[in-house]
């Protein structure tokens, strides 16, 4: 993770979003995302993800709370603070018989910066849609409509990009593609802060990650210390003679019987000061029971998030 500034380029306080029908989208939530760094947010349907960054970026109100960009209150000094934020939101809105070109130009010009079509051709040639530049979007994939999205939120040079669930449907060659250029964006400085469900993009390319469940951060930690703190490992043993069920002596550990009895799974902590492997071994050869072949398997970042929202608040 590459150092950042101690002031916060996002800071969301106690913010609430509650609904005329008396529903609570958001509780309360308090998050800082830091400059420079890509931080992701992770939350089952309706946990408030989409809610909470459209209140960021300014196109929903919440009831209470104060959210900062760059400095700037996003009520009180609305146009300074989004002109800061590039948003690429889940839904492809865009007009069907425009040209790429005239869409991202057009982008940029709503924020008041002045035509610069040099910058406008870099940010399509980054995204692989120089090509398509006089082509009507109604004419292009859905994947390339997203890159369009992409180019139209960079087309104002935003400090800050939201990114929500930007490869939903994308195939994997232009996914690979676009986060690429989300690294490159990150080391020019741009902050990054996406929604995915791909949980693999996640633990590859952010550096914190956020969990948001029923309208509540529930966790926020660096990808590498969440995996070393909540992640388990599993050692898993094929087994020369299958069991019919985990022998009474080995009560004491935390031992499953996996492919139809040919096999011993011990899960145990990462945390933990000794994983109890020798002293298993030694009680399974006191149990009589061999095995031909061993193999471990930590957790993954999805294994985590899983047990995470599944657990009762």
């Amino acid at each position: 993770m590459k150092p950042i500034s101690e002031k916060p380029i996002i800071d969301i306080r106690h913010l609430v979003k509650r609904y005329d029908t008396g529903f609570t989208a958001l509780k309360g939530v308090d998050l800082q995302i830091m400059p420079g760094e890509i931080f992701a947010l992770l939350g089952p349907n309706g946990a408030g993800k989409t809610t909470l960054i459209s209140i960021v970026c300014g196109t929903a109100r919440a009831t209470s709370g104060m959210v900062l960009a760059g400095g700037h209150d996003i009520v009180k000094d609305y146009r300074a603070a989004r002109a800061l934020i590039g948003l690429v939101p889940q839904e492809l809105t865009t007009d069907a018989f425009e040209t790429v070109w005239n869409t991202v130009s057009f982008s940029r010009g709503l924020f008041g910066k002045k035509r610069n079509p040099a910058l406008i051709e870099r940010i399509l040639r980054d995204l692989s849609l120089f090509d398509k530049k006089d082509s009507q979007l109604r004419q292009l994939s859905g994947g390339m409509k997203r890159r369009v999205m992409i180019a139209k939120a960079l087309s104002h040079e935003p400090r800050i990009l939201f990114l929500d669930e930007p490869t939903a449907g994308v195939d994997v060659e232009l996914r690979r593609d676009m986060w690429e250029m989300v690294r490159r964006l990150r080391e020019t400085g741009v902050t990054i802060i996406l929604t995915t469900h791909y949980i693999e993009e996640a633990e590859e390319m952010a550096d914190r990650v956020g969990v948001i469940r029923q309208g509540e951060i529930i966790l926020v930690e660096e990808t590498a210390e969440l995996m070393r703190k909540l992640g388990k490992k599993q050692l898993t043993l094929h087994l020369q003679q299958p069991l019919a069920a985990v022998p009474g002596t080995l009560a004491s550990f935390d031992l499953t019987l996996a492919d139809g009895g040919h096999a011993l799974v011990y899960t145990y902590d990462t945390k933990g000061e000794r994983t109890g492997i020798t002293a298993l071994l030694g009680a399974l050869g006191d149990a009589g029971i061999r095995f031909h072949d061993l193999q471990t398997d930590q957790s993954s970042l999805e294994d985590i998030f899983v047990d995470l929202v599944s657990t009762k608040p």
